[in-house]
């Protein structure tokens, strides 16, 4: 077990990550699935399906167990550029927004598509 190991694994650390995640969710999910850049949830779901993602998203977007995404894998569909980017303005560390993201992610487009698919206006 290396040090990364043993700090992700520590509960302090995946305590402050969730409040952290819960202090600047909103903003930052209304940010990246509402902008104009990105294209709101369905464009960012359609990226995701094009990049390769397909099975994940048709998890998040049916009913049952939600399959994971890396930060790393969804800040290669956003762009780099775009997740530093909010990073500095939401003032949190990259690699603790890229987390917060994959992990909230699945979560948004699985509330957002009750029926089994996104609305046209998502």
């Amino acid at each position: 077990m290396g040090i990364l190991d043993s700090l992700e694994n520590n509960p302090a650390l995946r305590s402050a990550l969730g409040q952290l995640g819960a202090a600047v969710l909103p903003a930052v999910l209304n940010e990246v699935l509402g902008s104009n850049h990105q294209g709101g949830l369905s464009a960012i779901v359609a990226k995701l399906q094009q990049a390769g993602f397909g099975d994940q998203v048709k998890s998040w977007l049916g009913n049952g167990h939600n399959l994971p995404i890396s930060a790393d894998q969804l800040r290669a569909v956003l762009g780099s550029d775009t997740v530093r980017q909010l990073a500095a303005r939401y003032n949190i560390p990259v690699d603790q927004l890229g987390e917060i993201l994959a992990q909230e992610l699945p979560k948004a487009v699985d509330q957002a598509s009750p029926q089994g698919h996104l609305p046209h206006t998502a």
